[in-house]
């Protein structure tokens, strides 16, 4: 379950909108995401790290917070926002990855799970980032 009471202010920004692809508009949007958390303080620790065949995009700090981030991007609002799209099923992948990484490094801090959702097409940019979305 997400835990949307936790949404934060949302950022709304113009760029210049190019056609993307999927894998374009994805790493478009975690390269976003990654610079509208670094301006909010976070720094960053890794990205892209996988586990067997899932994925979680980006960790970082948040002072004493080892955050992982889902980032989920979309071209069109209209088919629900883009944070819906991470399920229950979704959230526990991300999750076994956080454990092994967390594990795998020896790292000792408080875990936290959020997302940043994106919409992004030819009138504007929105940026929501939804911290400790959900929990282990």
């Amino acid at each position: 379950m997400i835990h949307s009471e936790n949404r934060q202010e949302i950022g709304i920004f113009s760029y210049k909108v190019k056609i993307m692809n999927k894998e374009e508009l994805g790493s478009w949007g975690e390269n976003t995401a990654l610079d509208y958390l670094h301006q909010k303080g976070f720094c960053l620790v890794d990205r892209n790290v996988r586990f067997k065949k899932w994925e979680v995009d980006l960790i970082l700090e948040d002072g004493e917070d080892l955050v992982i981030v889902e980032v989920k991007a979309r071209c069109t609002g209209q088919i629900g926002e883009p944070w819906r799209a991470v399920t229950r099923t979704k959230q526990r992948q991300i999750i076994r990855v956080a454990d092994q990484y967390v594990q795998g490094n020896n790292i000792d801090k408080n875990v936290r799970f959020d997302i940043v959702s994106i919409v992004h097409n030819q009138y504007q940019t929105t940026i929501e980032h939804i911290a400790d979305a959900f929990s282990a």
